[in-house]
């Protein structure tokens, strides 16, 4: 399902089954006719009708909860809002930004947060944030066709080199600007500000020539090309944030083939014959980077959880919606970490994929 056979609901009756699961999750089921009456009243004047603070918070942890892509919902009590609904220019737009950033990041005890802006209204005056993640790295193509940077970047540098970026040297991990767009406006972009980005140097427990690769990666994991829907109002800015699972950035991030495909690498300063596949070089090269990965968050202090105790932490998820009558839905392809995937007990479970609101949907 998407968004779009989401909004078949009328307004009122998505606000209506909104406002009656959360005001009954949130024991004051006794309020929600009168505040039902509010919202219609306030619907038919304006079109549209205003979360309040505690609707859009637990709205928010509500998508969150109900995220069939992520494995790391158990923890959705603990999502912290930051409310940017009344920022109107570029300089409250990236004053949230910078916000959400240093909160999130709280020294490298990450706090699940979500910066939510304006709700896009009946005229469609809303931003929307042109990055998938608040924390990309630059991804340049040379004459021959060779990338400097990550792959997956390239598309959205060339966006930004057109809007006038530009580095005096380009390296692996430059650090994209944010670009965003009001409806019938030119996009506007913004530097990142120095230091607000906590990065880390990646080393090995076992392989001292491990931190010349000169690898690192960023702390926090922010997506931003999502939209947040609660009670059939569309947040289409709603940056938000968990921490990495190991995985996603040992396996996916730096050892993917079309992102910074470091597996070959790896494997021959490990002196491993990469002309023989049946001695699963990939897999052990796999291995060592996703430790390198785990050894250097937990050095430098920063939150992450490895793919083990994800899925054991998913399937107390699901464990503890049973006992509130609520099913965990999920996409497994999603769920099941991408590496030793049977050796984990979420690879060993089905799931429906079916999509309850509140939720996130992609624009």
């Amino acid at each position: 399902m998407n968004i779009t056979e989401i909004s078949r609901l009328s307004l009122p009756q998505a606000a209506k089954e909104f406002i009656q699961s959360a005001y009954a999750e949130l024991g004051i089921s006794d309020q929600a006719d009168s505040r039902l009456e509010d919202i219609a009243r306030e619907i038919s004047v304006t079109g549209t009708y205003t979360h309040t603070r505690a609707e859009l918070e637990h709205g928010a942890r509500m998508a969150w909860r109900n995220s069939n892509r992520c494995i790391g919902r158990l923890y959705w009590k603990t999502l912290k809002i930051l409310d940017a609904r009344e920022a109107e220019t570029d300089q409250e737009i990236f004053d949230a930004l910078c916000r959400h950033l240093e909160f999130a990041t709280n020294g490298g005890e990450i706090r699940s947060s979500i910066t939510v802006f304006r709700a896009s209204a009946p005229d469609g005056t809303a931003p929307r944030i042109l990055n998938d993640q608040l924390i990309r790295y630059a991804g340049y193509v040379s004459e021959s066709g060779q990338v400097t940077g990550d792959p997956s970047q390239v598309a959205f540098t060339r966006l930004c080199q057109d809007m006038g970026w530009s580095k005096s040297e380009n390296t692996r991990f430059d650090l994209l600007p944010w670009v965003w767009q009001w409806p019938g406006r030119e996009p506007f972009m913004a530097e990142i500000p120095p230091g607000l980005v906590m990065e880390v140097p990646l080393e090995h427990p076992m392989y001292d020539w491990w931190a010349d690769l000169g690898l690192k990666w960023h702390a926090v994991p922010v997506i931003s090309n999502m939209m947040l829907e609660i009670g059939g109002i569309l947040y289409t800015a709603a940056p938000f944030n968990g921490w990495y699972m190991g995985t996603e950035v040992g396996s996916r991030n730096l050892g993917d083939v079309n992102r910074y495909n470091m597996l070959p690498l790896v494997a021959e300063k490990m002196g491993l014959d990469t002309d023989n596949p049946a001695i699963l070089w990939k897999d052990r090269a796999l291995v060592e980077l996703n430790t390198s990965v785990l050894h250097s968050f937990g050095k430098a202090g920063v939150s992450m959880t490895d793919h083990h105790e994800a899925s054991e932490q998913f399937i107390h998820f699901e464990q503890t919606e049973c006992k509130k009558g609520r099913t965990a839905h999920a996409d497994w392809a999603w769920i099941v970490p991408p590496m030793s995937a049977s050796a984990t007990g979420v690879f060993h479970r089905e799931y429906e994929n079916k999509v309850v609101c509140p939720n996130f949907f992609y624009r």
